[in-house]
C-alpha cells in the first residue's frame, strides 16, 4: 500500500527554530523533450489544520491529471510562498540533466517570496545554496511539502508542454508530455527532433546519427 506524506520532518525542524522550511521537487527530468521544472513550497506548519486542508496531496505521479489539477489549486492557496524554476532543453544538453535540475531548483528558490531557512529536497543536495539541507530519498513520498512541489512542478510542466504541442504540432506533446512513449517515439522517427528535444539524449542522438531501427526493448 502506497505511504502517505506526513509533516513530521517539518514539524521535528520546526521544534529546531526553522519556521520557513521549503519542500522541493522536479518534474521532466526523464523526459525527452521539454523543460525540467522545479518547484519549491513553503507551508504554514504552524496552522493547525494543515493537514486536513491539504488532504490527498502525495506524490504526483500517484495521482490522476485532474486530481493533480484540484490539489495544485489548493497547495497554492495554502502555502506561504511558492516558487517555480525552468531549464529548458538546450541548457539540458550542455549542462546535463542533474545540473540543470539542480539550475531549476535554485531558480524555484528565488522566485519564493521569503527565505527559506532550511530545504528538504527529494534525492538531491543544493552545494551552491548556502541553507541548511538534507536530500529525502522518496522524499516525495515521505514528506508533505515535497509532495506538495512535486504537484505544482508537474502541473506547471504539464501546461508547458500543452502550450509547446501548438507551438510543434505532431508531435502529441499534449498527450505524452514529452516522456518515451511508443507515440512519441513513432512521431521522433516520422518528423524527425524538434527544437525542444534533448538532442544528447539516445532517441534523438540515434536518429541525428542515421539509426532509425530502435533497439529492442
Amino acid at each position: 500500500m502506497a505511504q502517505w506524506p506526513t509533516l513530521t520532518l517539518e514539524q521535528e525542524l520546526l521544534a529546531q527554530g526553522f519556521v520557513h522550511i521549503a519542500g522541493l521537487d522536479e518534474a521532466g527530468r526523464g523526459a525527452w523533450a521539454g523543460p525540467v521544472v522545479a518547484a519549491a513550497v513553503i507551508l504554514p506548519l504552524r496552522r493547525k489544520r494543515l493537514p486536513e486542508e491539504l488532504q490527498g496531496v502525495r506524490d504526483s505521479k500517484l495521482l490522476s491529471p485532474r486530481r493533480r489539477e484540484e490539489l495544485f489549486d489548493v497547495i497554492w492557496k495554502r502555502a506561504f510562498s511558492v516558487g517555480i524554476g525552468v531549464v529548458g532543453p538546450e541548457e539540458i544538453d550542455t549542462r546535463g540533466i542533474v545540473p540543470a535540475t539542480r539550475q531549476a531548483m535554485r531558480l524555484a528558490l528565488a522566485r519564493l517570496e521569503a527565505v527559506p531557512q532550511y530545504l528538504l529536497i527529494d534525492y538531491l543536495l543544493l552545494p551552491e545554496v548556502d541553507v541548511p539541507q538534507r536530500a529525502v530519498v522518496h522524499g516525495d513520498a515521505r514528506c508533505l511539502s515535497i509532495a506538495a512541489a512535486s504537484i505544482i512542478a508537474k502541473v506547471h510542466r504539464d501546461r508547458l508542454m500543452v502550450e509547446l504541442d501548438e507551438r510543434f504540432p505532431g508531435y502529441g506533446f499534449a498527450q505524452h508530455k514529452g516522456y518515451g512513449t511508443p507515440a512519441h517515439r513513432a512521431a521522433l522517427t516520422r518528423l524527425g527532433p524538434s527544437p525542444i528535444h534533448r538532442l544528447t539524449w539516445a532517441p534523438c542522438r540515434r536518429l541525428r546519427q542515421g539509426l532509425h531501427n530502435w533497439p529492442s526493448s
